[in-house]
């Protein structure tokens, strides 16, 4: 009986759907496929695994030669130095960046991992190695989210021998580009006030490190990279890129061998870093996310963006879009009460605010930063009643109630160091450097892990507390550790601690929502966001300076997780700019007003009310969107981003223009992601008047702006019909 040609078409998805993750055992070779991509290993003769392939997607597995394990070219440069080995042990004829290293307690340090066996569950693939004589194991466990084109890496160190190791590197992976061409390196850089700058410079031979020692993720560096071959733009072009999901010392190195091999290895720093693993012991390391854009840049951030909202977020697609929020700290910095935060807490409401946060000094002896950071008890000259009457007064208002903590640190002025001044990092007889006139709390201790968890859990148990701001306003110094076999596991053990306090705390109180800040940008990654709704995207809230730092940020994180504040002017770098650009710059995030209410005008209310009313319009389109980035801060006077809804319906464009010079008019702005074929209902948001235009006419000849003099700003809305 022949099949209806019809039946075959219907078919036709099912009978060539292909598995995420395929293995020939002729060739012994691995193929993981995504939608968007497609890596691929072997098992050489020598019994290495062999990157064989990372790039566009790949349908047929026979295409790729299997590994041969290469050739030695000299005695200098032996095989292993021109094979992509997939995870590289410190040990045998390797001299390249390691993957890990250890010391055996008898002094060996030699380590030569072959592949032992191999598990395949569903997208889920693990490759067991083995040393060529004891038995320590790594199992190299990778993860394929196909429709996100994301692949994850993560290495599993496990000690099965008869005797103590010491780690001194683990390593979460290796990514290989293509052999052979001129590469270009993208990563941001800054400081505080100064976060997320993009820098993008050719790879020449030799190493770039980028890192943090500073016990958080840092203002300095992204634990980020992007690839490409010398060409890409922003919306064409190859990118390679990758990310790590880890909240302390990190270490991605970016090198380029003598023999043309770009190579890619990032996981925990090595930097003052031991580990010790006694018999039966393991360790696992960061997750190293990465992926390939064949649309430049712009492909890149959408899909990073996308991976982030379905597979990074706490709940994923289904947690609510950011509320617009209120935080009262420029209005009255330590100056807080209950009259004075009601009396926010209702103008915030009548502009449209949905969540109030009520910033430091509600707690201890907090008059100022010298004094109280550790004692979380309601200060009772400040809250006579507590905090119940003020946050039930802020639900009444329909309103969530929020609140600011800093567990993690303690000023020498406060009961809970003179209590315990063992908990704050130190070495005996050494300086205790405060920075702010504080102290970081030692977290690695189990007993301190236990104090900030309860301290939190009763905060979140005694009120209706639907979210903490938690901050973190300083790096380590001095991290010392009394009484340890190993006071180098401090900037491990850390974070750890810091993850099981907030999975626990959301695990005890499933509506809590937090918010990561560490002086802006200071820990933002995608370990974090896994345990976060949204971050801190830097101090620097001026709004001029807020778009290089947004463009930046937007490379990486997807705009639902960018906290951005309208605030007060003169603002940093002493400039003013209207009120208006600042609530548009501030509509491209999740949108937050920090500005002292008690000194708006009645003028100032009224623009503040319509702008919010026009942000929970297209605050879905802009959180959960694909974003566009026309026209960079870095490039020219004009900015312009567009964002466009999952399902179409919906675009928004935002213009800026910084100054305009011998009276010339901004050029056109070509949109992009539309349905050429479709008409759109365009309107300058805020005002009534509105026209039919299709698709392609936006997209081929572009919308012209009506933006003259300095800091004048506008948004379209576009609506499908």
């Amino acid at each position: 009986m022949r099949t209806p040609a019809l039946l075959l078409l219907l078919l036709a998805p099912v009978l060539f759907a292909q598995p995420r993750v395929e293995y020939s055992a002729s060739k012994k070779l691995f193929l993981l496929r995504t939608d968007s991509s497609s890596y691929a290993m072997g098992v050489n003769p020598r019994g290495e695994v062999q990157n064989l392939y990372w790039g566009g997607p790949l349908w047929r597995s026979d295409d790729i030669p299997a590994a041969t394990g290469g050739r030695e070219l000299s005695s200098f440069d032996p095989a292993q130095s021109v094979i992509n080995e997939e995870f590289e042990a410190w040990g045998g004829t390797r001299y390249l960046e390691p993957a890990v290293k250890i010391t055996r307690a008898d002094g060996g340090r030699d380590l030569v991992l072959h592949y032992a066996s191999h598990k395949i569950d569903g997208d889920n693939l693990s490759i067991i190695l083995k040393d060529v004589v004891d038995d320590i194991f790594v199992t190299l466990n990778y993860r394929v989210f196909g429709p996100e084109g994301i692949i994850r890496k993560t290495a599993l160190l496990e000690n099965k021998s008869k005797q103590p190791i010491h780690v001194e590197s683990l390593q979460s992976g290796t990514w290989y580009l293509p052999h052979g061409e001129d590469y270009r390196l993208s990563y941001v850089h800054g400081r505080w006030a100064a976060e997320s700058q993009l820098t993008r410079e050719a790879i020449h031979t030799g190493t770039k490190v980028l890192e943090s020692r500073k016990g958080h993720t840092s203002h300095n560096f992204n634990p980020w990279f992007a690839i490409d071959d010398g060409s890409a733009s922003e919306e064409s072009g190859r990118v390679w890129f990758g990310a790590l999901g880890w909240s302390g010392n990190w270490r991605i190195a970016v090198e380029q061998t003598p023999y043309s091999q770009v190579r890619v290895t990032g996981g925990l720093n090595t930097f003052d870093f031991a580990a010790p693993l006694k018999p039966g012991e393991s360790l696992e390391s960061p997750p190293f996310y990465g992926g390939y854009s064949e649309n430049g840049f712009g492909g890149m951030s959408r899909r990073m963006h996308r991976f982030e909202l379905t597979d990074i977020l706490p709940h994923g697609l289904q947690s609510r879009l950011r509320p617009v929020l209120y935080n009262s700290w420029e209005a009255t910095t330590f100056a807080v009460d209950e009259p004075g935060q009601r009396s926010l807490a209702e103008k915030a409401a009548k502009l449209g605010v949905e969540l109030f946060v009520m910033d430091d000094g509600w707690f201890g002896k907090r008059n100022n930063d010298r004094a109280g950071l550790g004692d979380w008890t309601v200060n009772p000259q400040k809250f006579p009643n507590g905090l119940e009457p003020l946050a039930k007064y802020v639900n009444s208002l329909g309103m969530d109630f929020g609140l600011w903590v800093e567990p993690e640190m303690v000023n020498p002025d406060s009961d809970l160091y003179r209590a315990h001044p063992d908990w704050a990092m130190h070495s005996t007889d050494r300086p205790r450097s405060e920075l702010r006139n504080q102290l970081v709390l030692n977290l690695a201790r189990n007993d301190v892990k236990e104090y900030i968890f309860e301290v939190l859990d009763k905060l979140a148990t005694q009120y209706p507390i639907r979210y903490f701001k938690w901050d973190m306003n300083r790096p380590f110094a001095e991290p010392g550790w009394e009484n340890v076999a190993e006071p180098k596991e401090l900037w491990l053990k850390y974070v750890k601690n810091v993850y099981e306090i907030i999975d626990r705390l959301r695990a005890k109180h499933p509506n809590l929502e937090i918010e990561s800040c560490s002086g802006g940008g200071g820990r933002i990654d995608l370990g974090i966001l896994q345990r976060v709704e949204e971050v801190w995207t830097s101090d620097n809230t001026e709004a001029f300076d807020r778009l290089g730092i947004q463009y930046g940020f937007s490379q990486i994180y997807a705009p639902k997780v960018m906290s951005a504040w309208v605030t007060d002017v003169p603002n940093m770098n002493s400039r003013s700019t209207p009120l208006r650009y600042r609530f548009l710059v501030a509509m491209q995030g999740a949108l937050g007003i920090g500005a002292n209410l008690n000194k708006w005008t009645a003028a100032d209310a009224t623009m503040a009310t319509g702008m919010i009313a026009a942000y929970k319009q297209i605050r879905g389109t802009v959180q959960e969107g694909n974003l566009y980035r026309l026209l960079s801060p870095q490039a020219g006077e004009l900015t312009a981003n567009e964002y466009v809804s999952q399902d179409g319906k919906q675009a928004v464009l935002f213009a800026f223009l910084h100054s305009q010079q011998y009276r010339q008019s901004p050029p056109a702005i070509r949109l992009a992601g539309l349905d050429p074929k479709a008409t759109y209902r365009v309107q300058v948001v805020g005002q009534p008047n509105k026209q039919d235009v299709s698709g392609a006419f936006l997209m081929q000849s572009g919308v012209t702006v009506r933006l003259a003099g300095d800091y004048d700003s506008t948004a379209l809305l576009l609506e499908r019909l």
